[in-house]
């Protein structure tokens, strides 16, 4: 990479009512030059617990169960920051109502100068989507109808949408976001077809999660892409939660990778500061 191509280190953290704040880790995160940071979300757990943790470990960690609001948190980073992205990844989108988030995208983006991403899921814990009235099955269309109508709200001064699971009437909705035609939408999930075929149709970019696996993949997103009339740098990668190393910084730049998304652990500033300024050595 040439030196204005110089790869963009991001982190994310399960932000918790327990964790580092996530004011204070907007501003470290910021004085430290990295540039993103990204909250990932869920609304409740359900005590019933009878989906396995997406982790494969045997028992949910604590900190799914104690997550803040991200769209919250991240108006709060946005106050006390000026540069660094604030990105949620992921939100829950099956699990929101598609006008409010409109208008809690577009009023982040404002309020911070365009420096909004919404980094987007399908959601894996059924007893969760079906609290919100969704069944599991219909998790990826509703997203999808969800998405582009927010997508219209953003773009257009009036705006509707009538699909199968959203309607909504001609409408006003301001604030618009900064960035135009609307903030950038990045969808998170494992490679294959159908992941693909969303991407190329409403998303701006892919998060695929832990990063394994995509050199082989991303012909077929090329592909997916291709048949829609995209090309292949009108997406963005962004491999998320990534323990940083030379050699795989270096083998995702060689991929055309401009952003990767560091993880760090929900634990208290004091025990965050130090892995913030290990990982700000790779920038």
């Amino acid at each position: 990479m040439s030196a204005g191509d110089k790869m963009k280190l991001g982190i994310t953290m399960f932000a918790t009512d327990v964790s580092c704040s996530v004011i204070d880790l907007a501003r470290d995160a910021e004085a430290r030059g990295f540039y993103s940071l990204y909250l990932p979300e869920h609304t409740h757990i359900p005590t019933s617990r009878t989906t396995p943790p997406p982790t494969g470990e045997d028992v949910l960690a604590e900190e799914y169960k104690r997550t803040v609001d991200p769209f919250v948190a991240l108006g709060a980073a946005a106050a006390v920051t000026e540069t660094i992205r604030l990105g949620t990844g992921i939100a829950l989108v099956a699990q929101r109502d598609p006008i409010v988030l409109a208008k809690e995208v577009a009023t982040l983006d404002h309020i911070s100068n365009g420096r909004a991403i919404l980094g987007i899921g399908f959601g894996w814990n059924r007893e969760e989507l079906a609290d919100h009235g969704v069944a599991f099955a219909d998790r990826r269309a509703v997203v999808r109808e969800r998405v582009r109508a927010m997508q219209a709200l953003w773009a257009s001064d009036e705006a509707g949408f009538d699909g199968e699971h959203v309607r909504i009437s001609s409408s006003w909705s301001w604030p618009k976001p900064v960035q135009r035609p609307g903030v950038p939408v990045l969808l998170g999930g494992a490679a294959g077809p159908k992941l693909f075929a969303h991407i190329a149709e409403y998303c701006d970019g892919w998060i695929p999660i832990g990063g394994a696996g995509i050199s082989a993949a991303l012909p077929k997103l090329y592909e997916a892409l291709a048949a829609v009339g995209r090309s292949a740098d009108s997406v963005s990668i962004v491999p998320f939660g990534t323990l940083p190393d030379e050699g795989k910084l270096a083998y995702y730049a060689d991929l055309g990778v401009r952003e990767v998304v560091l993880r760090i652990p929900s634990v208290p500033r004091d025990e965050v500061l130090p892995i913030l300024d290990q990982f700000a050595k790779y920038l």
